[in-house]
């Protein structure tokens, strides 16, 4: 019987305490999501329900994502922004054809926003995590998982390339940037196919059912985690403060749609891409592991060696169990590759050859 170590055991104020932490190897389940497949409870996740005929053209005229024709069974990914064109909330979204479904860190803080904006639309959203839970299947082996239960494969994830700054007007199709295949489950709720595997949106109650029926075995959120830093993927609340840009963490691929009109943070978005160089970038770092083995807290400054004005913040610190202490960290856009790095007491540097564009 696998020892399941709860998150909160360890640190009751981690945003991840509702998780598991492992079950007793984190780097054997970190190998099991590198070469074959696991599940990863991740039901702590909080989740939106909008139902009503309005749903996806409000969302549309609300957030950075091209909505108003996405077709049922779909998924894809928005930001809401503030006025400023800084993120506030990040979401993944699975569509139905009656209902639309949100994933967030930040369920309290984004259904308050919403809310506010309904106005006289047909919609009426509402906070159901505690009727329905999140759960992962990541690693190479996700298709396979999805034939045991009847559902695959599916379809890969369909992403629109950025366009280069300046591009001329209509480059940019009217359709979601970042199109994700959605299967409904035997059971009830519905799979969606991702870039590191599948989301499963289920109700609570079945969800011991879909673990026996899939067989996988059981990864915490370490390693589910650490997987994420390898490939570089930001996550709202660790790679994010009070002025991440969109671009900055890489979510303009997946999220913004830049030639769709009238959301708030419009302007900075379009400024921002057609200079070129957001102020800041997201980059995977490399830890010593010498001055200490304690990986530093989230938003840890970043330091130049000798220079104690700090170039950035670290976001998620790992254990990877083939590249040692690695995190990813948000620093300025003209900070070096070559640049000697502290991270606390640690020596750090960045990675050329995960890091996209360092």
């Amino acid at each position: 019987m696998l020892s399941a170590v709860p998150v909160a055991a360890l640190d009751p104020a981690d945003p991840d305490a509702g998780a598991v932490a492992h079950y007793g190897d984190p780097a054997r389940e970190q190998r099991v999501l590198d070469t074959a497949a696991g599940l990863v409870d991740r039901s702590h996740t909080g989740i939106i329900a909008i139902p009503g005929a309005d749903r996806l053209g409000w969302l549309h005229s609300l957030t950075t994502q091209h909505l108003t024709d996405l077709a049922p069974m779909t998924g894809s990914e928005l930001l809401v922004l503030s006025p400023h064109g800084h993120v506030e909330h990040h979401a993944v979204l699975t569509d139905d054809g009656t209902t639309t479904w949100l994933d967030t860190a930040d369920a309290a803080g984004l259904l308050q926003f919403l809310e506010r904006m309904r106005f006289l639309m047909r919609v009426e959203p509402a906070d159901v995590t505690e009727d329905w839970a999140l759960l992962s299947i990541a690693g190479p082996q996700t298709d396979e998982a999805l034939i045991s239960l009847g559902v695959g494969p599916m379809l890969p994830p369909d992403l629109l390339p950025v366009p280069e700054a300046k591009f001329a007007s209509s480059s940019v199709p009217p359709r979601a940037t970042a199109i994700y295949a959605v299967a409904a489950l035997p059971r009830g709720g519905w799979v969606r196919r991702m870039p590191y595997g599948a989301d499963l949106l289920v109700p609570r109650a079945t969800v011991p059912e879909l673990t026996e029926d899939l067989g996988l075995p059981l990864v915490g959120i370490w390693a589910f985690e650490a997987m994420r830093v390898a490939a570089v993927r930001p996550r709202a609340g660790f790679e994010t403060d009070h002025k991440t840009l969109p671009a900055e963490v890489g979510w303009t691929a997946p999220a913004v749609h830049l030639e769709k009109g009238c959301y708030r943070g419009q302007e900075t978005i379009a400024r921002v891409h057609h200079l070129g160089r957001p102020p800041r970038k997201l980059v995977l770092i490399h830890l010593d592991g010498i001055a200490t083995d304690e990986l530093p807290a989230r938003h840890t400054p970043v330091l130049v060696e000798g220079n104690e004005r700090p170039v950035g913040f670290v976001g998620t610190a790992v254990r990877h169990y083939e590249l040692g202490m690695i995190a990813l960290a948000v620093v300025k856009q003209n900070l070096t590759a070559a640049s000697v790095l502290r991270v606390g007491p640690s020596t750090a540097a960045v990675d050329t050859e995960l890091t996209p564009g360092a």
